[in-house]
């Protein structure tokens, strides 16, 4: 397995750089192994899919975990306030970096991974695609 890392600075958008990351650097295939920092403001969906909260604080990240392809992000995060307390839910664009966020990517060789829109669900989901065979 091969990895990425890399650095998000004040101001920077959490998933659109996540996705310019993998767009530029051609990911086929990844995975979110480490993300660690801190945001201004946080936008995360519910797991119902249609509430997006934002919320204007100072939030470490404690975790961020997805998938990664030039083709398609699928990140959840979890953020803690100041008094430690968590929160979390699907990354949505408008997670602004407070002073960094340090991203560690792990390349999943051998794959591919796209997005097929799913009647029953109504999202664009998963496709993996074993690129070896």
């Amino acid at each position: 397995m091969k990895y990425r890392c890399f650095r998000l600075s004040r101001g920077q958008d959490l998933l659109l750089e996540l996705e310019a990351f993998a767009k530029k650097e051609a990911v086929a295939a990844g995975v979110v192994l480490s993300a660690v920092g801190c945001v201004s403001i946080a936008r995360l969906r519910d797991a119902g899919g249609s509430v997006v909260r934002e919320l204007n604080e100072a939030l470490e990240i404690v975790s961020l975990m997805g998938t990664v392809s030039a083709e398609r992000t699928h990140a959840h995060a979890s953020f803690s306030r100041e008094d430690l307390s968590t929160l979390g839910g699907h990354l949505m664009p408008g997670c602004i970096v407070n002073t960094t966020a340090e991203i560690v990517i792990a390349l999943v060789e051998g794959f591919e991974f796209g997005s097929v829109f799913d009647e029953e669900t109504g999202y664009a989901e998963l496709a993996i695609k074993d690129a070896v065979r």
